[in-house]
């Protein structure tokens, strides 16, 4: 039976956040969900690794039992949102950083902007800057009707770090490089969608993904041939052999 990784909150920076931590040793693992995704989309691995290291996750504003945003959430922000968390939770780099969909965003500025704090990445079906502008020109007619559908049924909170898309990109463009740090890219085999997602699209995203393992020399691709955006759920296994893969790369 799968266990849903327990939570409590802290106050940091004058607002409420859920998080998890599991796990001992000298090794931290530190989980970045997607967009709009709750702790919980990591039950399928968080307890084994947990017997490995440190493993820490936990819900952005508006998520779950966080806060609700009161500022803008632009990729800097909510990275130094996390080093504040990190730092009062007393997890000391280096970390390995673990970044799903729209994490990935913050996986990448955190190891631009602190290489000295990150000894390994994990790009989990992760957001690339590109996607942000260049898929959503490449929507199909299916698609952009569920997003305005989806809209008016569940209006936008305009804080909300998918509003702020296009800023994050920005200021992921003016960071440093890159460092070169063992980098690992889990792509899904099955996209999301495909059915109603344009060839073009699809090829873009393929061709970002790849860009991705290109940032570090160190950088690697692996496929999840048998899933969609939720490698994490569909494939843990393989998901937890690249993750303990990048946790050796930790010195003790």
């Amino acid at each position: 039976m799968l266990e849903k990784p327990a939570t409590q909150r802290v106050m940091v920076q004058g607002a409420w956040v859920e998080y998890a931590l599991a796990g001992e040793g000298p090794r931290t693992l530190v989980l970045i969900n997607g967009a709009g995704g709750p702790v919980e989309g990591w039950m399928r691995v968080f307890a084994p690794l947990s017997r490995e290291a440190r493993v820490f996750a936990y819900n952005r504003s508006g998520i779950g039992r966080s806060d609700k945003p009161a500022a803008p959430q632009t990729v800097a922000r909510m990275l130094a949102a996390l080093r504040s968390l990190l730092g009062q939770l007393g997890l000391r780099p280096p970390y390995v950083l673990v970044g799903h969909s729209f994490g990935g965003l913050i996986a990448n500025l955190f190891a631009r902007c602190h290489p000295d704090e990150v000894a390994a990445v994990v790009m989990l079906e992760a957001t690339a800057p590109d996607d942000v502008g260049a898929l959503a020109a490449h929507l199909g007619a299916v698609q952009r009707l569920v997003m305005q559908l989806l809209e008016r049924v569940l209006p936008p909170d305009p804080m909300a770090e998918t509003a702020h898309a296009e800023a994050s990109v920005e200021e992921l463009a003016l960071a440093p490089a890159f460092p070169p740090v063992p980098l690992f890219v889990i792509t899904g085999g099955k996209p999301a969608m495909s059915w109603v997602t344009p060839t073009a699209a699809r090829a873009l995203r393929a061709a970002h993904q790849r860009g991705l393992a290109n940032l570090s020399p160190c950088g690697r691709q692996i496929i999840a041939a048998r899933s969609g955006h939720f490698p994490q759920l569909i494939e843990p296994q393989l998901v937890i052999g690249v993750i303990r893969e990048a946790l050796a790369k930790i010195p003790y």
